[in-house]
């Protein structure tokens, strides 16, 4: 067994292939440099991507006592830190895609007299779906962090129905309640943006006054969602609503009480308009759009801002994590499929 190994990475939502790279690691050597990349680093990458010190605490709370004991964590400010120059580590693991970097490494150690390190790599591990398990994957939505996928390729392949017992699941705000005027729905929205304090994206209006709300204060939405109603009541303030300001516009039909496919699929466009090209859509639902943040918080990249009014009250701002995506995924399991 190796005395001292050296691990490199961002880990970020840390996942199955991470406990692989670090178990494996950790049979191997008697004891695991893990070097986790700055801040500074981590956020050229993707400004949504959570803190050095949050990264290694949640590493820290999956591993058990005795391999806790025999990791050390340090921050990694460049694309080599110390394995240039490091004296007394022997090994360094990695996956194929930073193979490469390994081998630069090892050819700085050789031109600077120290002996190479022992490079070891670790095979990734694949998600239910046949694919890589990545932090990038989970952050687009795609997957969890054990690698399964959030929606199986049965899902929705007929309408369900809503039950008394998600019913009464929704009947508190999923989310942050901010107050505001009837007569001026923009406060409440105003305050919630205001609230984020930090990069989050994509914004998904839902509601017709949430949307005109959000233009009237010139914050589109990535995502707007409409049925022409508030308070289940036709209202002509939709009509308000700038349609050529989306790049795309989408109808769906989904009756009162119900998940449809055509609302399933009109989301899923939705979310790929904006991750793959960051194009604006407008959802226009005949019938109700009230139950689709349960939908659109599974299939939304983590850190997705999700509003919607709160009748008589203001608006509710939800922020897609994986907390958020597991109870939706659980209340949808609890509506009926048509028999």
């Amino acid at each position: 067994m190796t005395s001292l190994g050296l691990v490199g990475g961002t880990f970020e939502f840390f996942h199955l292939g991470h406990q692989k790279l670090i178990q494996t690691a950790l049979s191997y050597c008697t004891n695991l440099e893990i070097w986790v990349i700055s801040d500074e680093i981590a956020r050229r990458k993707d400004v949504r991507i959570s803190s050095w010190q949050d990264r290694c605490d949640y590493i820290q709370s999956r591993l058990s006592l005795d391999d806790g004991s025999r990791i050390s964590f340090h921050e990694l400010v460049d694309d080599y830190g110390v394995a240039t120059s490091h004296n007394t580590a022997s090994a360094i693991f990695c996956t194929n895609e930073t193979k490469s970097t390994c081998i630069s490494i090892n050819e700085i150690r050789f031109k600077g007299g120290l002996k190479k390190l022992s490079i070891i790599e670790v095979p990734h591990v694949l998600s239910a779906d046949g694919g890589i398990i990545s932090s990038s994957r989970i952050r687009r939505g795609d997957i969890d962090p054990n690698g399964n996928v959030w929606f199986d390729e049965e899902f929705l392949v007929s309408d369900i129905y809503l039950t008394k017992e998600v019913e009464n699941s929704l009947k508190d705000p999923f989310g942050t309640l901010f107050k505001g005027p009837e007569s001026d729905h923009s406060i409440a929205i105003k305050a919630a943006l205001a609230s984020l304090g930090g990069d989050f994206s994509p914004i998904i209006g839902v509601g017709d006054v949430t949307v005109k709300s959000l233009q009237d204060i010139e914050q589109i939405p990535s995502i707007g969602l409409i049925d022409q109603k508030t308070k289940r009541m036709l209202w002509d303030g939709f009509r308000e609503i700038d349609q050529s300001l989306y790049d795309h516009v989408i109808e769906s039909n989904n009756p009162p009480s119900m998940l449809t496919k055509s609302l399933f699929e009109a989301c899923q466009i939705a979310i790929s308009n904006w991750t793959d090209k960051r194009e604006k859509t407008l959802i226009v639902v005949d019938g109700e759009e009230d139950l689709a943040p349960l939908l659109l918080h599974i299939l939304a990249p983590i850190k997705s801002v999700i509003l919607y009014g709160q009748p008589n009250q203001g608006v509710v701002l939800r922020i897609t994590g994986l907390d958020t995506k597991n109870r939706c995924k659980r209340l949808l399991s609890m509506f009926q499929k048509k028999q």
